[in-house]
């Protein structure tokens, strides 16, 4: 028995004249008398009594009518069901964002993505670098925003989205704050507020003592507010991806000699089947104008 067999049978039981049914469902006439006819073999007796100008039920098209009014009824919910769980809207999305990216370069994405789909339930989480890739690949997160130093491994598939520089922090009226730029070498000894989640803190040490610095690291934190408030205090400087620094009373300077770029990137776990709101969240930032930067500027 198929499908549309049933719509025309239901189609026919309705209107009792084979030339309107055949209208109703949009097909031939000759196309929904073969269908009937089928369907009648394969019941085992005729569905309809044809009198000249008189159509109407025989006793076993009768008792057939609700069993096959309750299986239509019953494909068209599933269909529905299944299309509605296809969507984008019918989701939670678990977004883990590495710690150390700055909240104001995400947050217009964030919005647009929610106006476009009004029924995903985001829940963004944050988490330090080597902690959020073990979330990946428990499967606690559909997708990450990643910016670390090395390079993702095969297991991982990863969209650049933009880049951003690493930049010095000092409060006003430090030494520093009245060069254009600093150099890796201008921080030989000086006092070092540092981030205790960054990713690059490693990398960048060795980068800086081949540049002749040694810095005097003073005090750390997990968060990022309280080591601005130390920098902003006069404790010292500040080593920050260029759209993590929050507090406009913080003198920003380009660094150089050496200088850092970090890639940001949404990352999902490679060959892993995904929801169609990973998909669509994807989509959407692949044309995203980050914050005037060029989508795709890390590719």
């Amino acid at each position: 028995m198929e499908m549309h067999q049933v719509r025309y049978f239901l189609a026919l039981a309705e209107t009792l004249n084979f030339t309107r049914a055949a209208e109703q469902v949009h097909v031939s006439q000759p196309a929904l008398t073969r269908a009937i006819q089928q369907l009648e073999a394969e019941l085992g007796g005729p569905l309809f009594r044809r009198e000249r100008a008189n159509t109407h039920l025989s006793e076993l098209g009768r008792i057939m009518r609700p069993y096959l009014a309750a299986i239509l009824e019953q494909s068209e919910a599933a269909r529905d069901h299944a299309h509605r769980l296809s969507q984008p809207a019918a989701a939670t999305l678990r977004v883990h964002v590495m710690c150390t990216i700055g909240p104001a370069v995400v947050s217009d994405f964030i919005v647009a993505f929610s106006r476009q789909h009004p029924q995903v339930e985001l829940q963004i989480s944050d988490l330090a670098a080597g902690d959020l890739i073990q979330a990946l690949l428990r499967g606690d997160a559909d997708i990450a925003l990643y910016a670390g130093p090395e390079a993702l491994d095969e297991r991982f598939h990863g969209l650049p989205l933009f880049q951003e520089r690493f930049v010095i922090c000092v409060p006003p009226g430090h030494r520093l704050a009245g060069q254009n730029l600093v150099r890796g070498l201008d921080l030989h000894g000086e006092r070092y507020v540092n981030r205790a989640n960054c990713e690059y803190v490693d990398y960048a040490r060795d980068r800086f003592r081949e540049a002749g610095a040694t810095l005097n690291r003073v005090f750390s934190s997990e968060r990022d507010e309280w080591v601005q408030g130390m920098i902003k205090a006069g404790l010292g400087f500040g080593f920050f991806p260029e759209h993590s620094v929050t507090d406009p009373a913080l003198v920003v300077r380009e660094l150089v000699d050496p200088q850092f770029v970090r890639t940001v990137q949404l990352v999902t776990v490679r060959g892993r089947p995904h929801a169609p709101a990973v998909g669509a969240f994807l989509q959407q930032a692949r044309g995203f104008a980050w914050r005037g930067l060029d989508p795709g500027a890390g590719t």
